[in-house]
């Protein structure tokens, strides 16, 4: 597997945070969703490392960031980490690429801390009113019942849900990169930690605010993502950008397994309009 390596470190408000860098050039963020981590990445980073260096990070409670009992990793944590480790790489104006809860921190970042991006290309991103599964319901009323669940039943329970994100089979390659992190006894109940802190209202907080930014903005979308519909695309980049949502056949929410190359293309022309 041709992984990412996250050889850095930062604690930031208590919590242990994994991150790496790879390229040369003016600095890109490339921010993740759920229930992902920055691994996502390791198709699309290597395409742009000839004209960007590439920070990436597992967000808090993610991938190889501290996971424990008790922790806040909502929504309502993960913009405040992205605004110190700005400050912690001296970033002023990177250019900038999310999805999913990566979107909604993105957005978080910008309207509630003052975070300014060189170019913002945002896919599949959790935005707006509604979002949240019915897995995701259901765990916020059983999350304790679900993270004590024999292992057999949550591996199945977790592959399933993970292949909901894609509109093309999932390989066992990624389904072996998506599922480790929440396997075995810290890496279980993380998995329903985070669904259950899942909480519409840190949209809600920001989506009144939503304007044309200061800076280039690409939105692309999947047209077959089953988890967040392409109206939502085509609504976001009405408000946010001067140019119409990119719609992706063939995709489902996890474009960088169903589409890479689209998320690559679309960063490439939006870093060339910074």
């Amino acid at each position: 597997m041709n992984m990412l390596e996250l050889p850095y470190t930062c604690f930031i408000e208590g919590n242990v945070v994994r991150w790496g860098k790879m390229g040369q050039g003016a600095p890109l963020v490339a921010l993740h969703g759920t229930p992902f981590s920055s691994q996502v990445w390791r198709r699309i980073v290597p395409q742009l490392v000839d004209h960007r260096t590439v920070y990436y990070f597992d967000l808090v409670g993610y991938g190889q960031s501290e996971m424990r009992q008790g922790q806040d990793i909502s929504l309502g944590v993960q913009n405040r980490v992205l605004a110190a480790l700005f400050g912690e790489w001296g970033l002023v104006r990177p250019d900038v690429l999310a999805h999913d809860f990566g979107g909604a921190t993105a957005l978080r970042g910008y309207y509630l801390n003052g975070l300014r991006y060189a170019s913002l290309t945002l896919f599949d991103a959790v935005s707006q009113a509604p979002w949240g599964s019915p897995l995701v319901q259901h765990v916020r009323q059983h999350e304790e019942a679900f993270a004590g669940m024999p292992d057999y039943m949550h591996r199945a329970v977790l592959r399933e849900y993970l292949q909901t994100s894609a509109a093309q089979p999932l390989s066992e390659e990624a389904l072996a990169i998506y599922m480790t992190p929440w396997i075995g006894e810290v890496g279980q109940p993380a998995f329903y930690r985070q669904i259950a802190q899942m909480d519409q209202a840190y949209t809600d907080e920001i989506e009144g605010q939503y304007e044309r930014m200061d800076c280039p903005v690409t939105v692309l979308w999947g047209e077959e993502d089953g988890w967040l519909p392409v109206h939502q695309g085509i609504s976001l980049a009405d408000h946010l950008s001067d140019k119409p949502c990119i719609r992706v056949p063939g995709c489902g929410h996890l474009m960088q397994e169903d589409r890479p190359e689209a998320v690559v293309a679309a960063v490439l022309k939006t870093i060339a309009r910074a």
